[in-house]
């Protein structure tokens, strides 16, 4: 086991210092991009080497003659790594690949409702993530996100977040916790939420969070994602046993 570690290190770090991200490409994404600005320099130079780490693992598809650059691919991997800064490359497991469209794409595949009723289904998405499979974005909606940067709106930490979700099985809204978490308290927490985001929609109420939060349990974990994230303030302020949560299980946390 000693000498597989000390391989394993041995790896990582000849990778870091054959493979570098680009040092000028990674500076101007550091100043330009909010969701940054609260890291320190020392979690910012952990983020290059976990980018660095993804984009030698990882195999990125450019799809429908998208001309894929070196500044979008750091750009999207920088996002996802955010999720794991504290959790390391091990938790994105299991699958390999990212296909980036140049904008929103159609997807055709056949649906059961809750009656078993099978129909076949149309839809423009933006992104979403296979269960042991790729994940798949379209870089208008990303860029467009990060450039307005809209509070609880970023595309790859809500598909990333199903990547984690996914860890277990299929998404549910649960990934795998922490040892030292409870159960309990993370069920509690999230399904009074996502009840409560329901019946303000249900009542013709503002919605406090993304409505898409509402529509299902997995889409809940990964909306909340992308406000822990870009909005931690809001997500703390009106449900904020869910921000304790994911504070615990990210092991960050942002307004600190």
């Amino acid at each position: 086991m000693n000498l597989l570690h000390c391989f394993k290190h041995w790896r990582i770090r000849r990778i870091l210092r054959r493979y570098p991200v680009n040092r000028l490409i990674w500076r101007r994404l550091m100043r330009e991009d909010v969701l940054f600005s609260g890291l320190s320099s020392v979690q910012k130079a952990y983020l290059r080497e976990l980018t660095t780490l993804f984009i030698q693992q990882k195999r990125f598809h450019a799809a429908q003659g998208l001309e894929l650059t070196e500044v979008m691919q750091i750009k999207i991997t920088a996002h996802a790594c955010l999720l794991i800064l504290e959790l390391g490359l091990d938790y994105y497991q299991g699958w390999r690949d990212i296909i980036v469209y140049p904008e929103a794409f159609w997807v055709e595949r056949d649906e059961t409702d809750e009656n078993g009723i099978v129909s076949h289904q149309q839809r423009v998405l933006g992104g979403e993530a296979w269960l042991s499979g790729p994940v798949v974005l379209a870089w208008q909606d990303f860029d467009r996100e990060t450039h307005q940067f809209a509070a609880g709106r970023n595309l790859v930490l809500h598909e990333f977040a199903h990547k984690l979700d996914m860890l277990n099985g299929a998404a549910n809204g649960k990934p795998p916790l922490h040892s030292s978490m409870d159960h309990h308290a993370w069920t509690l927490a999230f399904s009074q939420a996502f009840e409560q985001l329901r019946h303000q929609l249900e009542q013709g109420q503002t919605s406090t969070l993304n409505p898409y939060a509402a529509s299902e349990p997995a889409e809940f974990f990964a909306v909340s994602t992308e406000y822990f994230f870009t909005a931690p303030d809001h997500l703390a302020h009106h449900f904020p046993r869910v921000y304790q949560q994911l504070s615990l299980f990210y092991r960050q946390d942002p307004l600190t």
